[in-house]
Formats: C-alpha cells, structure tokens, sequence
C-alpha cells in the first residue's frame, strides 16, 4: 500500500514538473507578430509582380479582363487564348511515382485536393447562381399571371422578358454542366496519376 502511495506521489510530481517545463517553454516563444515582421523581412523579393493587401495599388484600376475594343468589350487575341490554354494544361499536378517519399506523395496529393476542390467551389458556385436565376424567374413569372390586366398591357415587354430570363437560364446550365464534366475529368486525372479516391472525392 505503500509503494502505492509512494509511486503515485513520484508519477504525480513528474508530471507537475513536465507542465511547469511546457508552460515556461511556450512563455519564452516569440509572438506571433514579431515571427511574421521577422518572416516579411527575410522574404526573397519576387520575380514577377504579385499584388497583395500591403502594395495593391489605390488609385488605379486593375484590369483583369484584357485589352478593350472601342464598343467595350474584351478582346482576346488567339495567341492570349492558346497561351492560356497551355497553361491550363501544364497547371495539372504531377503523377504518384513508384519509389516516391511519402512527403513527396503527399504534396502531389494535396495539390491534386486543392485543384479538385477549386473545382468542386466553381460547380457550387454555378449551381447556387443558376439557382437564383430560376427562382427570379419564377417570381416574376408568377407575378405577371397573377395580374391580368398587367399580362394585357404589357404582354409584349413580358415575352422579351421572358425570353431574356430563359436564354440566361440555359446559359447557366450549360456553364454549369461543363464544370460538373470538367470535375469528372479531373477526377479521372487524379485517378490515372495514382490519387486515392479518399482525396479524389
């Protein structure tokens, strides 16, 4: 009984002395302010100019459309366009390799999660937008019906509406449906590059 006591009292003081050790460890870390001033500090000025909250500019806009013909709206030349589509090619991750480091296994992993779930971001964001499009529609519709003088007087703005409303609607859908092939595919991408299916859903 004894012993007992006596190897609980031993276990007990360790384990006082293990908490007392921790808590003067972390008091001695630096802050977290001065670990990301000392971090700016060292950073590698950039190759190519970046923009982030500390030099957007304020005055300018930034334009991320391309150029602009006389009537406004964008142009892209064929160069810009296939440039773009190259890039859009190389940008997949690269494939699981036999004999590869699982921290090496693990990074081709997570840039296939994070590009897949851009993806899946992009199909949501669509699915909510053609969402919206489809309840304005509806509203509208069923406030025009509901009146019969109003659908007299203005039945010809209506049917422009009307026609407005669908052509954006099947706009969304087709959007929409080419996302959600656009995720099938990548998914099959990460497949065939070896990803588990665990990361790929």
């Amino acid at each position: 009984m004894k012993r007992t006591i006596w190897i609980a009292a031993t276990v007990l003081a360790g384990m006082i002395t293990c908490f007392a050790n921790a808590q003067d460890s972390t008091a001695e870390q630096q802050p977290l302010g001065d670990y990301a001033r000392a971090v700016r500090k060292d950073k590698k000025p950039a190759t190519a100019k970046q923009f982030d909250n500390d030099n957007l500019p304020a005055d300018n806009s930034l334009n991320i459309v391309g150029k602009t013909d006389a009537s406004g709206d964008a142009k892209t030349d064929d160069k810009a366009q296939a440039a773009d589509g190259d890039k859009k090619a190389d940008d997949k991750p690269p494939s699981v390799q036999p004999g590869e480091s699982q921290a090496d296994r693990q990074k081709t992993y997570d840039a296939w999660k994070d590009r897949l779930s851009d993806q899946k971001a992009k199909v949501d964001l669509l699915n909510r937008e053609l969402d919206v499009e489809q309840r304005e529609y509806q509203l509208r519709a069923a406030a025009m019906y509901a009146d019969a003088g109003n659908r007299l007087r203005n039945s010809g703005n209506w049917d422009k509406e009307d026609a407005d409303y669908k052509q954006k609607i099947e706009q969304k859908k087709k959007a929409l449906d080419d996302a959600k092939k656009d995720l099938d595919d990548m998914q099959e991408d990460a497949r065939k590059a070896g990803v588990p299916s665990s990361v790929r859903e």
